[in-house]
This record gives structure tokens, C-alpha cells and sequence, in this order.
């Protein structure tokens, strides 16, 4: 059996995941591995047989994400090149991780794509919204990379094929120590704007990982680090607490570590405003940004807010065998006219 795993490559979260699910489809069959996107730091440790640019998202300094930069770093036609260039006519298998390239390759071809990925179990009905609507950022997250059948990871189990998050062994077979620092992560802002908040806290020891930085330094009680993986585990382990974005594999991880969690979603980010309403269900601090009007909460958070329990079994071979089961009986005979929001030959 021939099967391509796609990947987004926008952010770390969806390669550290792949790290553990990456194995587990090799013992299926002969796999072939996409990446797209070009804003993660994590590198896989296996042979890539696809990259592309596909289609990603810039982070800007102010808290969202910089769509003046993403439109002019994205291109249509060159997207629209890469999804022509891509043989998945040639698997029997298409399995993609929010990865738009290989989705739009699979929907072009009338071929079955499994999505698997935290996206799904986001546009989940059974999912947590936010109370305020966004009809055009739920549009963009159903139609950026669709899929015909779907499994989610998410904080909770809500539904039918949405399972608990995977935890990268790095973690789940850490022993979590309490040392005096918090970790920072929140790369839609600058560190300028991240030292100005952190200053006004000057009896905690903060380590901010940042994606602008070069090399690490130190301001007062404050430590900034460019993002590396290594460094980021070893710090996530032993720290006190997280005030990062409301993404998905670090918040996870940090509640699996019974660490206390605080998170800010990005402006303009649908995804990260679901990740937050059902993180607040759970009893998770949210801020609506990064300003100093804030500052009382994250103190109090720091010396007297404990961290909601959760019980994130090991499941991830399991949802791969589930997969299999449910979808390789059934790739034949597949019949679909989905409606396309690219054209066939868009910006040309």
C-alpha cells in the first residue's frame, strides 16, 4: 500500500505531532511524506519527498496575523501549480494534516482525503465556539485544506472521531520538575511589546521564545531565546507555568504536564478563538490580548491559579488503526463533485 502524508507546515505543532504518527503509518505501508508552509522551526527526521510553499500564514507584532505580508508571500498561480504537480492519483492512501496542497490535489482528482488534524475537531459541530461569530474565519478553516472524512485531536473527546491530543514522547515520558521560571510564547507579537508587558512583573523569571531573535539575551528579569525545540522542551518541563497563544500542541502539552496555563489567541484567528472558548470551559485563564489593562490577572494567575486536570492517554496507534480500518475497505468505488473554491487556473 502506497500512502502520502501531508503536512502544514505553518507553526511547530503539526511536525512535533508528526514526529509519532510518522511511524506508525510506516508500519501500514510504503510512505511518502509532504511538507508545506514555511513558519515552523521543528525539522522532521525523516526523508521529505514533497516541499512546497503552499499556502501559509505570516504572524505579524501586534497580537494577529500579518495578512499584508501573507498575500504578498502567497501566490495563487504558484499554489495552484503545486496542486497540479502533486501525482496523488498515485496512492492508495491520502492522509492530510491541515495541508492544503495535497486536500485541493485529492479534490481536483475526484480521490478520497482523509484529514487528521486539530482542524478537524475544530469545525466539529460538537466542538466549543466562541460566543462572537465569525462566518468568514469558519469559512476559511472548512475550505482551506478539505477533506472527505475527518478525525480531530482536541482538549476533549466532544464527539465521534475526536480524540485527545497527541503527546510527542519527548513529553509524555518526561519527569516535570518545578523551577522558578514561566515560559512566554506568543509569536504574533514583538518582543519589544512582550518585554514592555513582562517588565511591569519583575519578581518572576520569564523565558520568552521568540521567532524575531537571533540569539538569546537578557533584559532585567527576562530572557529571550530564538525558538528551538530542545531548548522549548527542556524549559515547557521544567517551568512554572505557559502564557503562549491559543494554539494547540503547546497548551496541550502543558496541561498534560499539570502546569498552569494562560493563553492570549491570535486576532484574526478563527481556530485559536475555538481553542480559547473550549480552554475556558475547561477553567484556563484567557486574555483578549497582551495589554498592561491585564497585568493584575497574570499576576494572579502566576502565584495562586491551578491548572485543570486532564487525562491524555496514549491513543495515537489507535486512531491510526481506526483510520485504516474505517477507510482502506472503502477507497474504491469513490464518487464525489465537490464544489472547488479554486478555479482551474486561478491569477491566470
Amino acid at each position: 500500500m502506497k500512502i502520502l502524508y501531508a503536512i502544514q507546515g505553518t507553526g511547530n505543532g503539526h511536525l512535533a505531532r508528526a514526529r509519532d504518527i510518522i511511524p506508525l503509518l510506516r508500519q501500514k505501508g510504503e510512505l511518502d511524506i509532504l511538507v508545506s508552509g514555511t513558519e515552523a522551526e521543528i525539522e522532521l527526521p525523516f526523508e521529505i519527498r514533497y516541499r512546497f510553499k503552499g499556502l501559509s500564514f505570516v504572524f505579524g507584532k501586534k497580537g494577529g496575523v500579518d495578512f499584508l505580508k501573507t498575500f504578498k508571500k502567497g501566490s495563487l498561480k504558484r499554489l495552484n501549480k503545486e496542486i497540479d504537480s502533486l501525482p496523488v492519483e498515485q496512492y492508495d492512501l491520502v492522509i492530510s494534516d491541515f495541508e492544503p496542497v495535497s486536500a485541493w490535489a485529492c479534490r481536483r482528482k475526484n480521490k478520497p482525503c482523509i484529514g487528521l488534524s486539530h482542524q478537524a475537531a475544530v469545525l466539529d459541530p460538537f466542538a466549543p465556539r466562541p460566543q462572537k461569530t465569525d462566518m468568514l474565519g469558519q469559512m476559511l478553516l472548512k475550505n482551506y485544506a478539505p477533506v472527505t472524512k475527518a478525525y480531530g485531536f482536541h482538549f476533549k473527546p466532544y464527539h465521534n472521531n475526536i480524540f485527545t491530543p497527541v503527546i510527542r514522547s519527548e513529553i509524555r515520558h518526561a519527569i516535570p520538575t518545578e523551577e522558578d521560571h514561566y515560559v512566554v510564547y506568543l509569536p504574533a507579537y514583538s518582543d519589544k511589546r512582550i518585554l514592555a508587558f513582562l517588565d511591569h512583573i519583575p519578581d518572576i523569571k520569564w523565558y520568552v521564545f521568540s521567532k524575531t531573535a537571533k540569539e538569546a539575551y537578557k533584559e532585567r528579569n527576562v530572557y529571550i531565546y530564538p525558538v528551538n525545540n530542545e531548548q522549548f522542551i527542556n524549559a515547557l518541563i521544567s517551568c512554572s507555568g505557559v502564557l503562549c497563544g491559543a494554539g494547540f500542541e503547546t497548551p496541550a502539552e502543558t496541561l498534560f504536564l499539570k502546569k498552569k496555563l494562560m493563553v492570549i489567541p491570535m486576532k484574526g484567528q478563527y481556530e485559536q478563538q475555538c481553542n480559547a472558548a473550549a480552554l475556558e470551559q475547561m477553567g484556563v485563564p484567557v486574555l483578549k490580548k497582551l495589554e498592561d489593562k491585564y497585568l493584575e490577572k497574570v499576576i494572579s494567575w502566576s502565584y495562586f491559579k491551578t491548572p485543570p486536570e486532564v487525562n491524555y492517554a496514549d491513543n495515537t496507534a489507535a486512531v491510526i488503526d481506526q483510520v485504516f480500518e474505517e477507510n482502506v475497505l472503502n477507497l474504491r468505488g469513490f464518487s464525489s463533485t465537490p464544489e472547488c473554491l479554486l478555479t482551474e487556473n486561478p491569477g491566470g
